[in-house]
């Protein structure tokens, strides 16, 4: 999924260590999107993106993120994670038509419509 806007507020960086003892970090930003009625959407970037992607305030960006829910004590909490960011604005790769889907093979060509003009004799409407 995608989404574009500003980024309004960029919040302290968190890190921390694993049970398994790998190190771990976390950036977490706010994105106001540029509608009638904008929105703000609260994600977060995780591990090396957080590094690969240092964004500011201010910075319009394109977000390619993944929407994930899960349950905690009866409640249900779902986080935003980004795994793609690049400057607004920049053209997107078009995708050829029938390739929606990634690997997905094109659709075949359509076939060839009859010539109706050759027999004049058949007065049939369809």
């Amino acid at each position: 999924m995608e989404i574009e806007g500003r980024i309004i507020l960029a919040l302290p960086e968190q890190s921390g260590t694993s049970k398994a003892g790998n190190e771990w970090k976390k950036r977490e930003y706010v994105l106001e999107t540029h509608e009638s009625y904008p929105r703000k959407v609260h994600f977060d970037l995780f591990g090396q993106k957080a590094d690969q992607y240092p964004l500011n305030v201010g910075d319009e960006i394109r977000l390619s993120f993944d929407i994930n829910s899960r349950e905690y004590n009866g409640r249900w909490f779902t986080s935003i994670s980004g795994w793609k960011v690049e400057p607004a604005g920049q053209p997107q790769a078009a995708a050829a038509p029938g390739q929606d889907f990634p690997g997905a093979a094109p659709f075949p060509p359509a076939p060839a419509a009859p010539d109706l003009s050759a027999d004049p004799s058949d007065d049939l409407p369809f």
